[in-house]
């Protein structure tokens, strides 16, 4: 079994990891979707939120591929050999994403050569779409209906007050 890990904070999830989770699950029989906790970034949406986010947005894929989410802390790839992943599921948007995650996976591959790094370029018309840009869109009245569905909007909306 092909198990994929797709790991990030996902504050909030936005259209772009959609797009990278409906294009992973076509390489993978099970897809993991480790929700980071990561307080070092100050997330806006507490971890079991991101986490219910994510669940609620992986219900509506329609796909035949088993899609888990789960919170985790730590080292990658300890967290990778946990759920016995084959397989991390990196997305890439510009030069500066490769360049960091070139340095990532290289460091990875030295802790456990038996886990791949899969790197999915974003679709050109998500290229733009960061998380970090998304939360302070909404934070500043503006429409983010273009970056998230409306489920998260209505999220972002909650939470800023909106």
């Amino acid at each position: 079994m092909r198990i994929g890990l797709y790991p990030g904070t996902f504050d909030p999830l936005h259209n772009g990891h959609i797009d990278i989770i409906g294009r992973a699950v076509k390489l993978v029989d099970r897809l993991v979707l480790g929700v980071a906790i990561n307080a070092g970034k100050g997330p806006m949406f507490s971890l079991d939120e991101r986490v219910e986010i994510a669940k609620a947005e992986m219900a509506a894929l329609n796909t035949p591929t088993e899609i888990v989410v789960q919170p985790f802390e730590g080292l990658l790839m300890h967290y990778a050999r946990e759920v016995n992943a084959n397989v991390i599921v990196r997305g890439l948007r510009a030069v500066a994403d490769f360049e960091t995650e070139f340095q990532m996976t290289a460091m990875n591959q030295q802790l456990d050569r038996n886990i791949e790094t899969v790197f999915l370029m974003a679709d050109p018309r998500h290229l733009p779409i960061a998380s970090r840009w998304v939360r302070e869109i909404a934070i500043l009245g503006g429409d983010v209906s273009k970056f998230v569905s409306p489920r998260v909007q209505e999220r972002l909306h909650a939470k800023i007050g909106k």
